[in-house]
């Protein structure tokens, strides 16, 4: 069990039918203001002026913004960035004699996966603002491809019981190929298989990603894993 991004082998692909259909274009878009924290964001963005680019972005906007762990959600990037940026300017300005490390926030998205359907971005946020460590996660965002709009899980799967059931058994078989001293009860805090929070597409198959302290400890980092299209096909509403 690896980080996503070198997990996922990133390759778009997109064929249609419908000559009306085109997919969408995307680049990256940097985030350049100069901040006295240490900021850096970059972030897919769809290109060409037209309302479904425009929702899309704005789609990718609000779970970047969720991500970041603020007492001011703003719907905003740019203004949750001034105010992490202001946050760590009173801090140090509280506690002049507090010797930290510069606080960090970084923002990176990648394309994983698009199709007639749908559009898997992987949203990745580090956050750190003293203490032993930071905080990192990764958001898998699936995105409908003709409103622009989140797909939750019942837009994608349809059948949650047969699903849950099929991912337990390919997750208790990578733990067997990534060590063989790790048990299924080394995960869950003595609670039953659960679905993560994050699922979403690659060119593969479904990856599945459970973040920090989402289960076991913090020191094992993401735990993730990838259930080939030939297996979950039948339990795909669309891909």
């Amino acid at each position: 069990m690896k980080h996503i991004f070198p997990f996922i082998i990133v390759l778009v692909l997109f064929s249609a039918c419908d000559e009306a259909v085109k997919p969408l274009e995307f680049k990256t878009h940097n985030i350049d203001t100069a901040y006295e924290a240490n900021i850096t964001v970059a972030f897919d963005e769809a290109e060409k002026n037209k309302e479904l680019s425009k929702t899309v972005n704005k789609t990718i906007e609000n779970a970047i913004v969720e991500t970041v762990n603020s007492s001011d959600k703003d719907s905003d990037l740019e203004i949750v960035l001034k105010n992490f940026n202001d946050e760590y300017l009173k801090f140090t300005s509280d506690y002049p004699d507090v010797t930290e490390p510069t606080w960090e926030l970084n923002i990176e998205t990648e394309l994983t996966y698009q199709s007639e359907d749908v559009i898997t971005i992987a949203i990745s946020t580090y956050e750190f603002k003293g203490g032993a460590h930071g905080n990192d996660q990764v958001k898998l965002l699936n995105i409908d491809t003709k409103t622009g709009q989140v797909l939750d899980i019942n837009a994608i799967i349809n059948d949650i019981d047969g699903f849950t059931k099929l991912s337990e058994s390919e997750f208790i078989a990578s733990l067997k190929e990534d060590d063989d001293n790790i048990t299924i009860e080394n995960f869950f805090f003595g609670k039953p298989f659960q679905l993560p929070e994050n699922i979403g597409f690659s060119e593969e198959g479904l990856i599945l990603i459970y973040n920090v302290y989402e289960v076991t400890s913090y020191d094992l980092g993401y735990t993730e894993f990838m259930i080939p299209f030939e297996k979950v096909e039948s339990y795909l509403k669309l891909h």
